[in-house]
């Protein structure tokens, strides 16, 4: 028996309509829906190629494991790490990658480890819940600036302060402030000399699927000498091998990539300097107390990296076919007299607006009756009143299915009962 106060917590989401449960998809062949809410952007997950590669990887290097046996400062550093960190690392360009085992672990291994007592982090108040975790964990003061706002950013950098309502972080998933967080005392201009400034940021944000300034912000961290961390989970793939390599930006730049993605795999990697490898193997506990990947899940990265690279030699790529759905998507938008409900967006991600967790669940619901399916994200995930339908975009979906699905979407908008009837 759960205590009271976590009964009534379950009480309360039930009663939102907002109660999260786990469910199994349909097996292959049995009629299930066509997908437009998996991360699978390029295909890698079901790519027999990759899956072939693999185990091919494993045999080559006479790996016949089940499991790493251990973490990685123990027995669990098989030698397909090293080999696979090599290859990530030259991929990007970067001195070092290492490898984590989840872009969560990765996450919470950087945040509560990199800055320090007296240093101070910016960042944007739509950041991932992974990283919200990770800045509680650590010394450092942490103060929110609005959402790909660099006039704002500025305004705080110029301080070294928030110039209002500094926060303490709160652990809720991509909190959003859906209600007021504690606040300290406003602090003036001169009261925090910061030692070591860090601004934190995503290249493709994965409710709203918009991407920032990534240069103009770059930029700042040049100007005010702060050090620049950007998480590119769902960029990696879907604007080659990520927006921080295709703006080629400097070498203040920590990165994390995210392998569960558009690469089809599991898995994470920090992308920096060869000190900040060797200090994350030291100090990030997320990394040191934990048993290692499996050998075939380090085989997966490498093969999932080595076929990208002979992706993007092919004039019908993966890549090109996801771009090409895209622009036809952002096309039928309009066609369909939906520009009102989309947030503008260039990635694989595609958000329509629909207030209400019961109006957009409906609507979910009557397009997986159809065939279709695009998952309802709900309050307190997002904001309450920016509830959505997440439309996530892949290589293999069809225009004729883009086509059609934004045909019912448009349909079932205008029958649909009003916010306030939620």
């Amino acid at each position: 028996m759960l205590p009271k106060k976590l009964q009534d917590k379950l009480k309360l989401r039930s009663e939102a309509n907002a109660l999260r449960s786990l469910s199994s998809p349909p097996l292959e062949g049995l009629g299930e829906a066509i997908d437009f809410s998996s991360n699978d952007y390029l295909g890698f997950a079901k790519n027999e190629a990759i899956f072939a590669r693999a185990g091919e990887i494993l045999n080559e290097h006479n790996l016949e494991y089940n499991g790493a046996t251990g973490s990685r400062l123990l027995s669990g550093n098989h030698k397909l790490y090293e080999l696979t960190e090599n290859c990530i690392a030259q991929t990007h360009q970067v001195e070092a990658a290492l490898i984590f085992n989840s872009g969560y672990d990765a996450n919470v291994g950087f945040f509560s480890s990199v800055p320090q007592r007296g240093d101070v982090i910016f960042y944007d108040e739509f950041i991932h819940a992974s990283i919200r975790d990770g800045i509680q964990m650590s010394h450092a003061k942490a103060y929110k600036f609005r959402h790909n706002d660099l006039a704002d950013l500025e305004s705080k950098l110029s301080l070294r302060v928030c110039h209002t309502e500094p926060v303490e972080v709160q652990s809720r998933s991509r909190v959003c402030d859906t209600e007021p967080l504690e606040v300290e005392s406003v602090l003036q201009s001169g009261q925090h000399n910061a030692e070591t400034i860090y601004i934190v940021t995503e290249s493709v944000f994965s409710m709203d699927g918009d991407s920032p300034d990534l240069k103009g912000m770059n930029d700042l961290c040049e100007k005010y000498g702060a050090y620049f961390v950007v998480d590119e989970a769902h960029a990696l793939g879907v604007f080659g091998m990520g927006l921080v390599d295709h703006l080629a930006l400097g070498h203040r730049v920590a990165r994390l990539v995210t392998f569960g993605k558009a690469m089809g795999c599991h898995g994470a990697a920090i992308l920096g300097s060869a000190q900040l490898k060797s200090y994350l193997v030291n100090f990030a506990r997320s990394l040191i107390y934990t048993t290692g990947l499996p050998p075939h899940s380090v085989a997966t990265i490498l093969a999932a990296y080595q076929h990208a690279a002979y992706e993007a030699e092919k004039s019908n790529s993966a890549l090109k076919n996801l771009r090409k759905n895209i622009e036809y998507f952002r096309e039928e938008i309009k066609k369909q007299h939906l520009q009102a409900y989309f947030i503008t967006s260039d990635s694989a991600i595609q958000s329509a607006i629909i207030a209400g967790n019961n109006r957009v669940k409906a609507i979910s619901r009557k397009l997986k009756e159809e065939g279709f399916d695009v998952k309802a994200i709900l309050s307190p995930t997002v904001p309450l009143g920016q509830e959505r339908l997440r439309f996530c975009l892949h290589s293999y979906n069809s225009q004729s299915e883009i086509q059609t699905v934004l045909e019912l979407l448009a349909n079932f908008l205008k029958n649909l009962p009003a916010a306030d009837a939620d």
